[in-house]
């Protein structure tokens, strides 16, 4: 064990903030997007909206194993960037403190992290998708209490209409009500109340809809004449539909936790697209938590810019290549799902290539004499930007001579 110094707290200090405010945003970012579409979907289904928040938070450990990875590097990135730009770093280089030593605390926070990804990937994230389909199903078959809209017809129950002119008081004084139910034996009633409410009975699969100075017609049967009656207060009775139960958790392997699809991947007894499709998703996970162990090296690597040069380059960098090998390794996964690569190399090839260009940025900058691997980087960026601009500019002389020929016609 080794005792953390001064500077260790300060450089802790250093990238707990950026992390912290990096990981925050990603996983507000993340959540944004979905929560519009949520309340959409939750309107259009009747749901009270308190259950959009029930939702994202279910949500939050999906999006939560990309926000910790882009905190993490974030965080180191821009702590070492800091060091840099302030000669602190120079300082540090003077007096004979490498890079691997200044390396100590960043990899105590991707431990740390990494083991607080595999808590999220591994057990957390499938329970809560779960829990995120069975609120989506509730919605869908009105478990949640979907509410009667206003102006339109809705359905209560077996052969019952409602239709509701004015709600107020949350949904406890109704105004100018139609109500139509029909019977299996053919009768029939037609109900218009200028006041109601609903009240709940001993009779869970039953409430009654109370019904104030109305007219009632009832036909007993078809063809025959039907009675109208005038009423001060009617009870009308409601049967509740049955709800049907939600499917156990595991059906897919979003909501199987690593032991579960470990088990899968085992079981002789399971089939061979079973067994792949778990194997796709379990080393995708895995994958997601052991990169926390070479997003350090990546980080320091682009934080340090060419000297008199404060570019931000490192910054883009960074996060492109950590959201590309995201995607590549989801693509991967749905790949390895189909059968039509390996599932283990499909997210271990990726994940070596990955650490391969990584490592040879950070042995650039670390034992290269006068190495930058930010500074290639940018002169790669600069001939592309100027090679972009020639042709633009060319673009726009066509475009003129082309104008100017046609004004001349």
């Amino acid at each position: 064990m080794f005792a953390l110094t001064r500077f260790d707290r300060y450089q802790a200090r250093l990238i707990i903030v950026p992390l912290v405010a990096s990981l925050v945003i990603a996983a507000m970012l993340l959540l944004l997007d979905r929560m519009l579409r949520l309340f959409d979907f939750v309107m259009n289904e009747g749901g009270p909206v308190n259950v959009v928040w029930r939702m994202l938070g279910n949500l939050l450990p999906e999006y939560l194993s990309l926000g910790i990875p882009i905190g993490v590097m974030m965080g180191i990135l821009l702590s070492f960037r800091n060091l840099a730009l302030t000669s602190e770093l120079d300082a540090l280089r003077a007096v004979g403190i490498s890079y691997n030593r200044l390396l100590r605390v960043p990899f105590i926070f991707a431990g740390v992290f990494a083991l607080i990804n595999f808590g999220i990937v591994g057990f957390m994230q499938p329970v809560s998708r779960y829990a995120y389909e069975n609120l989506r199903f509730e919605l869908r078959s009105g478990a949640l209490g979907a509410s009667i809209k206003v102006g339109e017809f809705a359905s209560l129950g077996k052969g019952m209409t409602l239709r509701v002119e004015e709600s107020f008081d949350g949904g406890a004084d109704l105004r100018g009500l139609f109500v139509r139910a029909e019977g299996a034996d053919g009768q029939s009633l037609a109900v218009t109340a200028s006041k109601g409410t609903f009240l709940s009975t001993d009779d869970p699969d039953v409430i009654l809809l109370r019904l104030t100075d109305g007219t009632m017609v009832h036909s007993p049967a078809p063809n025959t004449v039907p009675r109208v009656l005038s009423f001060a207060q009617h009870d009308l009775p409601v049967n509740l539909p049955s709800m049907t139960s939600f499917r156990k958790r595991g059906e897919g392997n979003m909501e199987r936790t690593l032991p579960e699809l470990g088990a899968t991947i085992l079981d002789s007894k399971a089939t061979p697209e079973a067994r792949r499709d778990a194997s796709a998703t379990f080393h995708r996970r895995l994958v997601q938590c052991v990169v926390m162990f070479i997003l350090p090296f990546l980080a320091v690597a682009l934080a340090v810019p060419p000297k008199r040069s404060t570019s931000a380059l490192g910054v883009f960098i960074a996060l492109i290549a950590l959201v590309t090998f995201h995607k590549i390794t989801e693509y991967g996964e749905r790949m390895g799902s189909l059968g039509r690569v390996d599932p283990v190399l499909a997210q271990w090839v990726p994940y070596l290539l990955f650490c391969g260009v990584t490592l040879w940025l950070y042995r650039t900058l670390a034992y290269v004499p006068g190495g930058q691997p930010l500074g290639l980087l940018e002169r790669w960026f600069s001939k592309l930007a100027s090679v972009l601009g020639a042709a633009a500019a060319k673009l726009m002389r066509r475009s003129n001579w082309r104008d100017d020929a046609l004004s001349a016609g």
